[in-house]
């Protein structure tokens, strides 16, 4: 999809179907054609949120959106309104959209964008052919255009460059796990920083894994023909002096549970078990072409975890990068695993401030649904930092405790560390305080991202992956290039 941004006013020539939001208690704007000022006083065309209605003016189409109350309007307000009119426009075959922007800030032009592209993503990629005339789907809109009178043009391009980059995200997740293997998703990686001035990627096998001291990931990956992958990416934004920013993700291409069998039904879902690295990935390629004034590396734990004759069996022992050992008393808490020598492994690389995104737990979806993640850290400050990031991205956090008394519950029997107490205790916070043995010093956090990346039940996100945290974790990194700018 083409976008841009145009001062112009919304008229005819400029586009086939016009998206014009309105507010509760507000007229229409000046000079929006009649037949569009005749559907809202006729209530026709209501204002409350969502609500949808349809004229035909001047040769075009005008897709009327409600917005409610103008003090409620925010920008995951406008992913909303964004995302109806998208779904609007292409059962209609629209062309090109021009969205009339309901106000001036740069950020809600932003959204408009992110809402559009976000509902516009289809996957087919393992489709044989497509249907053709009357049964063909709607077409996918080819033009995107941000009207208003100070509209920021590099705001607009901004947002379509983050929002594809959630897109690519979720064309990995979406991938079934026999064709992104973990191998599959390095090739991904390298592909990516090939693309990109300033990106760089290494990538590491079972040898190196092993060679590395990281007795934890490696045991995950035995029980699999498939060879891991360690990826690691760096960029060094110019003019960057704050800190080195250390993104991790989990990458569990599929994970079977190993020896400890998940249930069959729904274990297809688990080709989704990879969401943290496809974003970790993801996000740092739009870092990069956005030229954020950051530095930052990435690391990905990249394995299948599957049951065999070599598989690590429940009650063995596994000695991770650091030197803990870790009793395995669960093969299904894997990616806790995986993670402890991957935060490792960021330390190692310099990373001063860390974040990690995995699918970890069912337990985070019995207490927050999809809505949040949970958020558990080791410093406050970093946490303000994501929790202000989430709010503008719309992928927001809560925070979950960390306290001493957790860390009883992890205390291993005949090793430091249990993977998974029996207890069954605030299992997402044991999943936390796990991975905080692994972070050191360095300000940690940790999301748990298994609610949200995908069937996340938004307008702008349909059915399958959703790309959550790749929008977050490019909104961190720019609020810590403007503090490096001293803003």
């Amino acid at each position: 999809m083409d976008v841009s941004a145009t001062t112009e006013r919304p008229a005819a020539g400029l586009a086939d179907t016009f998206a014009l939001g309105v507010f509760e208690g507000e007229q229409a704007p000046d000079g929006v054609p009649a037949e569009v000022a005749a559907l809202l006083a006729s209530g026709e065309a209501r204002r409350a949120p969502k609500a949808l209605a349809v004229a035909h003016a001047d040769g075009a189409r005008w897709i009327v959106v409600g917005l409610g109350a103008r003090e409620d309007f925010d920008h995951e307000r406008a992913r909303v309104a964004a995302a109806v009119v998208a779904a609007r426009a292409r059962e209609l075959s629209a062309s090109t959209l021009c969205w009339h922007t309901p106000d001036e800030a740069a950020a809600t032009a932003g959204a408009l964008v992110e809402g559009t592209i976000l509902r516009d993503y289809r996957y087919e990629r393992n489709k044989s052919q497509r249907p053709e005339g009357d049964d063909a789907p709607p077409r996918a809109l080819e033009r995107l255009l941000i009207a208003g009178p100070s509209v920021d043009a590099e705001a607009v391009a901004a947002a379509a460059l983050v929002a594809d980059a959630v897109n690519g995200a979720r064309d990995l997740q979406n991938r079934p796990a026999n064709d992104l293997t973990p191998t599959a998703l390095a090739e991904h990686a390298r592909a990516l920083a090939n693309e990109i001035d300033g990106l760089s990627v290494e990538v590491e096998g079972r040898e190196q894994i092993v060679g590395r001291g990281m007795g934890a990931f490696a045991a995950v990956a035995q029980g699999s023909e498939q060879e891991p992958a360690l990826i690691t990416l760096r960029y060094d934004g110019p003019g960057a002096d704050g800190p080195v920013l250390g993104f991790v993700g989990k990458a569990v291409t599929f994970d079977s549970g190993g020896l400890s069998l998940k249930p069959g039904p729904k274990m297809s879902e688990m080709k989704f078990d990879m969401s943290g690295g496809a974003a970790v990935i993801a996000a740092a390629g739009a870092i990069a072409r956005l030229r954020l004034p950051v530095r930052l590396v990435g690391v990905v734990g990249a394995t299948e975890n599957l049951p065999s004759g070599r598989a690590v069996k429940p009650g063995d022992i596994v000695t991770a990068s650091n030197g803990k050992t870790i009793e395995v008393n669960n093969t299904d808490a894997e990616g806790r695993l995986v993670l402890a020598d991957c935060l490792c492994h960021a330390r190692a690389e310099g990373a001063e401030r860390i974040v990690d995104l995995a699918t970890l737990t069912g337990a985070v979806i019995i207490a927050l649904g999809s809505t949040y993640s949970g958020l558990m850290s080791n410093d406050d400050e970093l946490v303000g930092e994501i929790v202000r990031a989430g709010e503008r991205t719309g992928e927001v956090a809560w925070r979950l405790p960390l306290h001493p008394e957790y860390e009883e519950l992890i205390k291993g029997t005949y090793a430091d560390l249990d993977n998974a107490p029996e207890g069954r205790k605030a299992g997402t916070i044991v999943g936390g305080t796990f991975l905080s043995n692994f972070a050191g010093d360095v300000p940690w956090a940790h999301l748990d991202i298994a609610g949200s990346a995908w069937e996340l039940g938004r307008e702008y996100v349909g059915k399958g992956a959703s790309g959550y945290g790749v929008r977050l974790l490019v909104e961190l990194a720019r609020g810590y290039a403007a503090a490096g700018r001293g803003a």
